[in-house]
């Protein structure tokens, strides 16, 4: 939880559509803000600054921003970036009353070590990187922390349920979500290749066997005809 204070400047924003490239070339990046009973409005910040100050409150911490003379806390609800590039295109932030509850996804953070991982060669799958918290603005952990220690035996799993309750914060995600588990190691089998390999050397043998059968026909009507002849 950042507790700090941190501001960011903020201008309104007049360009739309294709027209928000020339923002971008200029080091600005078009943003919204909505929220509760907040009419949505369109600003950009500047880039370089949006990225020091993230660096600090991340998704989870509350970020002040400073347009046409207000200070708005927000939190940085969701940063659209370039497929390839991974460069930000788009901000939106969404407007907090810092006395009233709010909801927003945190991150999931491992701790510890699962001994059914280190002890009994067992793999850990993560099935859950987010949830879903309801707290005061200010009270948003920055992560939510899951302990790997009672992960003893493979096939164990860790749901919403198992995690401890807090004080400051409810966890909203369903509880019988699984955020991870063990499950035994599977190694590559051969089996399939033997299999491919097999299967043309049946269909060998068979070929093999049936030639003589072919093979036997004509010698044994060649023989009744010797026969046929010497009768004659």
């Amino acid at each position: 939880m950042t507790k700090e204070k941190i501001t960011l400047k903020a201008e309104s924003r007049k360009l739309f559509g294709k027209k928000v490239k020339k923002l971008r070339k200029t080091g600005l990046i078009p943003a919204n803000i909505f929220g509760k009973d907040f009419s949505s409005t369109a600003i950009t910040v500047n880039l370089k600054e949006f990225t020091k100050v993230y660096k600090k409150v991340k998704q989870t911490g509350v970020l002040y921003l400073e347009i046409d003379k207000k200070i708005l806390p927000v939190l940085v609800n969701q940063i659209q970036r370039h497929p390839i590039k991974n460069l930000i295109l788009h901000i939106d932030f969404k407007k907090v009353n810092l006395t009233e509850k709010t909801q927003t996804e945190v991150p999931v953070e491992l701790i510890g070590q699962a001994p059914a991982v280190t002890e009994k060669a067992g793999v850990l799958l993560t099935l859950t990187n987010r949830l879903l918290v309801e707290a005061l603005p200010q009270e948003i952990p920055q992560s939510i922390k899951v302990d790997l220690g009672s992960l003893k035996e493979i096939g164990q799993e860790i749901k919403v349920a198992d995690l401890p309750i807090s004080t400051t914060y409810q966890i909203k995600t369903e509880k019988e979500k699984v955020i991870v588990a063990v499950v035994a190691h599977k190694e590559e089998s051969t089996a399939p290749e033997t299999q491919t390999i097999a299967a043309p050397e049946i269909i060998t043998e068979k070929k093999t066997e049936e030639e003589p059968q072919k093979e036997s026909t004509p010698t044994q009507s060649s023989q009744q005809a010797e026969k046929k002849s010497n009768n004659k």
